[in-house]
């Protein structure tokens, strides 16, 4: 179900984020206070959906692997084996890109 030793519950899901960027594009290298959060980021796993007030799981509309766009400040940061990791409702996720 997920590629990491974690399950989340829900409708959550956990976002490996991207990497910032290291240089602006003319060249110039950011140092670690500058850098911009990143807001993009892959899904390394999902819950099984969100239940509905009639008791029914509704399924996630995105799924492990998945390319995803989300709020700058969104999540709750988690460390797992030594890697940073986003936990966050599948209602954070503006789009799959």
């Amino acid at each position: 179900m997920s590629k990491l030793n974690i399950n989340p519950l829900g409708d959550r899901i956990v976002v490996k984020p991207m990497e910032a960027e290291e240089k602006t594009k003319g060249g110039i290298i950011l140092p670690d206070t500058a850098k911009e959060k990143p807001v993009e980021g892959s899904i390394m796993a999902a819950g099984p959906g969100r239940k509905s007030d009639d008791g029914k799981i509704v399924e996630m509309e995105v799924k492990v692997g998945d390319k995803v766009l989300y709020g700058k400040y969104s999540g709750t940061e988690v460390t797992i084996d030594g890697e940073e990791y986003l936990i966050m409702r599948e209602s954070d996720i503006f789009a799959i890109v």
